[in-house]
């Protein structure tokens, strides 16, 4: 009989077995650090930490972090990839780098043959465990650029045997027809661009719902785990839209989506340690509390991650909250928002993936939509939400019922919402630019920000 586990011995083998499993690749790691990555065994000798030291899993807390900043500071003082290699660049077959929306600076990375193996081999937990099989036809709405995203997911489409579509340098237009035309059964895509996919196909008169596509596998933005956002996208599409999220650091993907949708993402724990620490004091927190993501990879076979600060904001819970029966734990809402994402508007914390939610559920129609963050008579911090109905309408809708739903979501904060020119905030194929923070900041020049 067809498993539904990619990895059934370590997918269901319980979470004694997954520990013992995780201790040893963790000492493997650290010996290999030790060996052949001189930047990263440097630290891990200041902290006194050693591969004869790691007794326990407990003993991961003595590795110090790494930060994107040490990572960034190393690749600036030796560029292009900084001192992290462990393995000449001679040995690199791949070469990608982060999307941007992090830092000013891309992170540039190198992969080897064994991390492009392991890269797809991640993605076929994600694949097979949302439902996918060889008999299913899967088109890629990427641009296949330096950005990792849907890479590794196409190669492990095809290593999976499904018949695999690349939809790079195409028109949204040509897209829409492509899936109509040969009868795709999944779709991989950001969750903007399957909802900006599900708008072309309207004007150009293709019923996506009454299609053959009966899965999206959504990566890239944390959109794809906002139950408002999901639900529309699922709607447009007649399907079920299951989230994943990985990054560049590591090359893949981290957790994903089960068939079972059961609210949430699996992490892939075989490969990798996670952590979830209260970002202030560093300390763990526990299951059902929201903390920073800390990830320890046991793939790259170029770099070595250990206690890598995401900076995404998870709140773990058992794997027994879903029924498929992995031993895996999972991250409820998938990526919850970003420590740096939190905006402060005199006093109140204002998360955008909060703001996401209440606009897709409240506005219809939508095209698009913009939070912006000004300076008010240049003193008093204001924040209000553009909307793109994307069509002349007759009246301007009442978004009233809008802003009192921000503010009750906000403490009270008033949250101000209009409608702007027809098609003119910026659409988005990758992940979605929709934050702008136009605030003046007392003592320096006056910057524009695009989150």
């Amino acid at each position: 009989m067809e498993s539904r586990f990619w990895n059934p011995r370590t997918e269901t083998g319980g979470r004694e077995a997954l520990e013992g499993l995780q201790l040893q690749k963790l000492r493997d790691l650290v010996a290999w650090t030790y060996e052949s990555a001189p930047w990263q065994a440097a630290k891990l000798r200041a902290a006194g930490v050693g591969p004869d030291e790691i007794e326990s899993l407990d003993d991961l807390r003595r590795i110090p972090f790494l930060t994107r900043e040490e990572w960034m500071a190393s690749q600036a003082e030796a560029p292009p990839f900084g001192a992290v290699l462990a393995q000449p660049r001679e040995a690199a077959i791949r070469y990608h780098t982060t999307s941007g929306t992090s830092g000013s600076q891309p992170l540039a990375v190198l992969d080897g043959p064994r991390d492009w193996e392991w890269i797809a081999e991640m993605w076929c937990y994600a694949l097979w465990g949302f439902g996918l099989r060889p008999r299913d036809t899967v088109f890629f709405a990427f641009s296949y650029g330096t950005f990792v995203g849907f890479w590794g997911a196409h190669y492990a489409s095809e290593k999976i045997g499904c018949l695999t579509l690349a939809g790079g340098n195409m028109t949204t237009e040509a897209r829409v027809r492509m899936i109509a035309e040969v009868g795709a059964t999944a779709v991989c895509s950001t969750p903007t661009y399957a909802l900006r996919m599900a708008q072309e196909a309207r004007r150009i008169g293709i019923d996506l719902a009454a299609g053959p596509v009966e899965r999206l596998v959504l990566s890239g933005e944390p959109a794809g785990s906002i139950p408002a956002t999901k639900a529309l996208i699922e709607e447009q599409w007649g399907a079920k839209a299951a989230d994943t999220a990985g990054m560049t650091e590591v090359g893949t993907i981290v957790m994903f989506e089960c068939a079972e949708q059961p609210g949430g993402a699996h992490i892939i724990e075989d490969h990798y340690l996670e952590e979830v620490i209260d970002p202030e004091t560093d300390e763990p927190v526990g299951y059902g509390e929201l903390g920073e993501r800390v990830v320890t990879s046991f793939g790259r076979g170029f770099i070595p991650v250990l206690r890598y600060r995401t900076r995404d904001l998870v709140c773990r819970v058992p794997s027994g909250r879903c029924s498929c029966g992995r031993c895996f734990d999972i991250y409820e809402g998938g990526i919850q928002g970003r420590v740096d994402d939190m905006k402060v508007v005199r006093g109140t914390n204002v998360y955008p993936r909060a703001i996401e939610e209440i606009v897709r559920r409240t506005v219809d129609p939508l095209e698009e939509f913009q939070v912006r963050f000004f300076t008010a008579e240049g003193i008093r911090d204001e924040i209000e939400v553009l909307i793109d109905l994307g069509e002349e309408v007759a009246a301007e809708p009442d978004l009233s019922e809008l802003e009192r739903r921000l503010a009750e979501a906000h403490e009270g904060l008033r949250i101000g919402a209009r409608v702007v020119e027809p098609n003119s905030l910026p659409k988005f194929e990758l992940k979605a630019k929709r934050v702008v923070d136009e605030r003046h900041v007392w003592g320096d020049e006056q910057e524009k920000k695009v989150m």
